[in-house]
């Protein structure tokens, strides 16, 4: 099993790596709809009341400082570290993710080898100019007088740089997801349930275009059935003294 991945990735010439929340429970940080995941003690914060209440974004904000403050010391972890490895020794490779954290590029992972879905939680950005913030004051002035930010340039609502509930999915990343997605060979998915849409549809696509689906998670998927290669083990143990030449 281990073999027949390893295999598939050496012959690649255009590997896409597509992760989720599981590649990062191992780093400490939790899942969100395992479980233990963190829907299961935090009510989701939708778009639409972020926008029309000042109590909703307190709440927000506060919520991402708990947060932030919690998994602050958080470090990528062995399956983040591999995935950096192979990529630098696969040409043509990129990584679609719907995480948030920002592990991959303090694995090594650089940027512009990277599409996120979901967003970055490590900043802001203000919803009208698309102007970026760094949270450190952002969280040092709502902790001494309460303030909420707005964006300096344009007035705007400053929210950190995710994706919440109801908010419309970036259309720049989608379609780079997309372009990168039709010309692979190889799809991985690791560590993700395969059920938020429209993401999950990327791998699908990747079949259906005559790429290789492989599929790393802990828990079977929807997608099981129709994937090359299925390993249900723990990502720590799949990568583990896992390399290429």
């Amino acid at each position: 099993m281990f073999k027949e991945l390893k295999d598939l990735i050496v012959k690649s010439k255009h590997l896409i790596f597509f992760t989720g929340a599981g590649i990062s429970t191992e780093s400490g940080i939790p899942d969100f709809r395992g479980p233990s995941g963190f829907w299961k003690t935090n009510k989701p914060i939708y778009f639409h009341d972020f926008i029309e209440s000042e109590e909703v974004r307190k709440k927000s904000w506060e919520r991402s400082k708990d947060t932030k403050d919690k998994f602050q010391k958080v470090e990528p972890n062995i399956g983040h570290k591999a995935i950096a490895n192979i990529m630098k020794k696969t040409p043509n490779s990129h990584l679609i993710t719907q995480n948030v954290d920002n592990l991959h590029q303090k694995s090594g992972v650089p940027d512009n080898q990277i599409t996120e879905l979901h967003g970055n939680s490590t900043y802001a950005k203000c919803l009208e100019c698309e102007v970026r913030y760094e949270l450190a004051p952002i969280y040092k002035a709502f902790s001494e007088k309460g303030k909420i930010p707005f964006c300096d340039e344009c007035g705007g609502i400053v929210k950190t740089a995710t994706i919440s509930f109801g908010q419309p999915m970036p259309e720049e990343e989608m379609r780079i997801a997309q372009a990168k997605t039709v010309l692979c060979d190889l799809f991985i998915t690791v560590g993700t349930s395969l059920v938020v849409f429209p993401a999950a549809g990327f791998p699908q696509l990747a079949k259906e275009i005559g790429a290789k689906l492989i599929i790393i998670n802990n828990e079977p998927t929807d997608l099981d059935a129709i994937a090359d290669l299925v390993i249900h083990e723990q990502i720590g143990k799949v990568f583990s003294n896992f390399s290429i030449d």
